[in-house]
Formats: C-alpha cells, structure tokens, sequence
C-alpha cells in the first residue's frame, strides 16, 4: 500500500484564512507542526495572522488570493509551493455568500457565487492536485455546507454554488481512486464567522425567521471556527489507506432544564 503520511511535516495551503474558520483551520495545522500558506484577499489580515502563528514557533506564509480571478489562483499556487515547499494538504475553504432568491437576482448574483465557490475552487484544485498525484499522496478538504442537505431560502445563489461544487467534489474524487490523494469533504452548520455580517441587518432578520418558521433554524447555538477546524484535522490527520469522505459538523443544542431541575 502507498504510505500517504510523509513527510510528517506537510505544506498545507488555507483558503480564505483572514477570517472564521480559515483562520481556525491555519492556526489549528500550524500548530501540528505544518507550514501553512494562508490564502486570502485581506492581505494585512493574514500577514497579521502570519504574524501570531510564527511568533508562536510554528510556521506560515501569506499569499495573496482571488477565487474570482483564475491568474490570481493560479499565481497564489506556484508562490505557495515557492514559500513552502510541494504542497501535501489543501483546504479549500474561502466562499461567497449573499442574500439572493432564485425570482429576484441578476445573472451577475449566480455568476458571482459560482465564480468564487465553484469555478476558483475548480482552478486551485488543477493547479495543486497533479503534484499530489505525481507524489502519489495529498489531502483535498473542501470545506462546504449543510445546506447540501438542508436548502434553504433567501441565500438562493449560495445554495445553487454549493451544490455545483459538490457535484464536482464527487466526480473528484472518483478520478483519484487508485492515486493516493485523498478527497475529504466539511459541512458545517452554523458557526459563528463573519460571512453574512455586511448583510442589511433587517434582510439578515428575515431570512433567519423564515429558517426558523421552516424549522430550518431550530435552536441558537453556533458553533466556534474551532469546531469546524478540529473536523478538518481530524480528515487531515485520518490513518493512512483511510480517507474521512464527508464529515458533517452542527452545534449541539442546549441543554434544556426538566421541570424537575434535572
């Protein structure tokens, strides 16, 4: 059987690691002892993130990162491995999301997601996974969303970009049977980030009653970036000849007293 686990340490690049659980995921792997690249368009967020990981002993880069743009992905790439060395583990995480509803958006609403969530994702994972299979090892984790098993409404183009972006995950994955690269897929539930904090506040209020009246919402717990980060090292870090193919991450409800007090 190929060993999929060397080198122990393994040049991980994160994308969208200003924020959440980019962020998390970065500082969780770095930790471990991998050189991270962080990928992102705030630049001096990462370079401040860098900062704190790297002055924490451990190691870390920033490149500066487009999904929209695909010179900008494929750049991001080659200065990646340049700073890091062959890049053993992508985690695949940036995303666009906006209110939208299927009667409502301009074209450009769709495109916009599907640029970013569906087709940069497409153009990173050509430029990394050929090295991975000539190496005949590496971890692809594509961080998604529940919505993939729950839609939901309101966040119309969203949804429509993430379901894209699985299809082409699973195909993935069929094509690197037998190559020694892993595909491993995140679906978190609702973790407290800063995607959605430039909605309109009343929009954001509406769209989260409708979840809630649909029963799409059903408790108010979110979870830390952190959860979700300990779900990608754990797919990172699975046993060689194991791959974690789809792990699903929601926040645990909260405890509800009996009228008895217990």
């Amino acid at each position: 059987m190929t060993e999929l686990r060397t080198p122990a340490e393994r040049p991980v690049v994160v994308t969208g690691a200003s924020s959440g659980i980019g962020e998390a995921a970065a500082r969780a792997l770095a930790a471990l002892g991998h050189p991270v690249v962080l990928g992102a368009r705030r630049v001096e967020v990462c370079e401040r993130i860098a900062g704190e990981i790297n002055a924490a002993g451990h190691r870390a880069h920033v490149v500066p990162l487009d999904l929209a743009e695909d010179a900008s992905v494929v750049a991001f790439a080659k200065a990646a491995e340049a700073a890091a060395g062959p890049i053993e583990v992508l985690v695949s995480n940036a995303g666009l999301v906006q209110p939208s509803e299927v009667l409502t958006a301009e074209r450009d609403d769709f495109e916009r997601h599907l640029a970013v969530n569906a087709l940069g994702v497409r153009t990173l994972v050509q430029a990394i996974a050929p090295g991975m299979v000539e190496r005949r090892r590496g971890d692809l984790v594509f961080v998604t969303s529940e919505v993939l098993r729950a839609p939901r409404p309101g966040i119309a183009a969203y949804v429509t970009s993430k379901f894209a972006v699985e299809g082409m995950i699973a195909t993935l994955a069929m094509e690197l049977e037998g190559t020694g690269v892993r595909v491993s897929t995140v679906r978190p539930g609702a973790t407290f980030t800063e995607m959605g904090w430039d909605w309109d506040p009343a929009v954001t209020g509406a769209v989260y009653r409708d979840w809630q009246r649909r029963g799409l919402q059903l408790h108010d717990s979110l979870m830390a970036p952190s959860d979700v980060a300990a779900a990608i090292t754990a797919a990172v870090g699975a046993p060689a000849g194991v791959v974690f193919r789809g792990i699903e991450v929601e926040p645990l409800a909260p405890i509800v007293e009996k009228e008895d007090g217990r």
